[in-house]
């Protein structure tokens, strides 16, 4: 469950890049719920608009603003961040969610199908805390990125996913390297089986396929966008000040083996779509 009580974060402000829909959105709405100004970014100004209507919902004396840019465009990156600079003035905590994902296999994978992910993911993210670098206080100021399982488990009908994770999670290492010295950390969440989430009901289209995928959590349940929430509260907080180029699994004990369920019915699906 959603446990705000421990954290404080009255005063603080808080950007969530992603932050309309499933995860990103329920880490928007926690770190409202722990008194947190956030602002919530996405492409689409009509779920930015109900985004920012339910952060008011949960502090309602924070200030809650949204913005629409795609993580692609670095202009209108950069606009949108002139924006959220005008109102905070700085950041305490980043949150880079944006993410883009379908299953396909390496043969019939385009070219341009293997970009569009790289660059949303990957391009997208280096974009976002590039031009969100120099409005982080500092000291303390604080990065945390949603990665995904694809990036150290290799999964069939996911390459570009992949491939795009795996270098998020090293953009997390490095800027931990790089930025350390201004007091700046940065860490990667990787959630696990995550229910009612786009990308879960897409490798697991099924309420069966998804319920095997529960048994094969150590814990014997699929998570929640609140169980991910808890995380980015621990690792934005002063409780994790001594952490950074970290990549933390929150799944349940998942990737320990039973990610393997989830590879055997991908790998299925591959079969399927190769004949």
């Amino acid at each position: 469950m959603l446990n705000t009580t421990m954290f404080h974060y009255q005063g603080k402000n808080v950007v969530v890049v992603g932050g309309t829909s499933g995860i990103n959105l329920a880490i928007a709405i926690a770190f409202a719920h722990a008194g947190a100004n956030v602002a919530v970014a996405s492409r689409s100004k009509d779920k930015v608009d109900a985004a920012v209507l339910l952060l008011k919902q949960a502090n309602p004396d924070g200030i809650h603003l949204g913005v629409s840019f795609d993580v692609r465009d670095l202009a209108a990156v950069e606009l949108g961040f002139e924006t959220i600079a005008s109102e905070f003035g700085f950041i305490d905590v980043l949150v880079s969610g944006a993410a883009g994902n379908f299953p396909a296999t390496a043969a019939k994978l385009s070219a341009n199908g293997f970009k569009a992910v790289m660059d949303i993911d990957l391009l997208g993210s280096f974009q976002v805390l590039k031009t969100a670098y120099p409005l982080l206080r500092r000291p303390q100021g604080n990065i945390i990125q949603i990665s995904a399982p694809q990036a150290s488990i290799a999964m069939p009908m996911q390459a570009h996913v992949c491939a795009a994770k795996a270098g998020v999670d090293m953009l997390t290492r490095t800027l931990a390297i790089e930025w350390g010295c201004e007091g700046i950390r940065i860490n990667s969440i990787i959630p696990g089986p995550i229910t009612g989430t786009e990308g879960f009901n897409r490798l697991a289209p099924s309420a069966a396929l998804q319920q095997q995928v529960a048994q094969s959590v150590p814990l014997k349940r699929n998570g929640e966008g609140q169980d991910i929430a808890n995380a980015a509260l621990f690792l934005g907080s002063e409780l994790a000040s001594y952490i950074t180029g970290v990549v933390l699994p929150v799944d349940g004990g998942w990737s320990l083996g039973g990610a393997s369920i989830a590879m055997t019915a991908l790998g299925e699906l591959a079969a399927k779509s190769s004949n």
